[in-house]
């Protein structure tokens, strides 16, 4: 008769990277509707019209400077990206017109600085139709911190190039 050993307990990394394979699975099983005007072409001929970015989660990981200097970062960055992406759109900071699109970056902080932990970063388009849709992706914080100033251009370019 084989005796098989007796499984070890998962170390919390490995339980995190499960959760996180479990969670990444999920989002993508289930194909979201898209409105009709989420289209390269539409895209590629927009007015973006780049919101006051947000940082939501746990506030407290960064001081006031330090904030300032994310979120001034998430701004350029995320409208940089999109012009890399369609280069023949416009970026606007003015007033909005009836056809542009606004899009506002958002980084979602963990709970907590650890090796492990991830954090996430997404445009959430609201379409002059009504329609509003959000790309997101979940990044290490080991991974963005080998970018370092390039951080918030690295994660907003991986979403841009996710677009149609």
């Amino acid at each position: 008769m084989v005796r098989l050993p007796h499984p070890r307990p998962l170390s919390a990394a490995a339980a995190l990277a499960l959760l996180g394979l479990t969670a990444a699975l999920a989002q993508t099983s289930a194909p979201a509707t898209l409105p009709a005007a989420w289209t390269h072409e539409r895209l590629s001929q927009a007015t973006f019209v780049i919101a006051d970015p947000e940082i939501r989660g746990n506030a407290g990981l960064v001081n006031d400077s330090q904030r300032a200097g994310i979120l001034k970062a998430m701004r350029k960055d995320s409208g940089d990206a999109l012009k890399r992406r369609y280069p023949q759109a416009v970026l606007s900071s003015g007033a909005v017109s009836s056809d542009a699109i606004r899009v506002t970056p958002v980084m979602e902080a963990p709970a907590a600085l650890r090796p492990w932990s991830s954090l996430t970063a997404s445009l959430t388009f609201d379409l002059p139709e009504g329609s509003t849709v959000v790309v997101k992706q979940r990044f290490s914080l080991l991974t963005l911190w080998q970018r370092g100033s390039g951080a918030a251009n690295f994660a907003f370019d991986q979403i841009a190039n996710r677009l149609p």
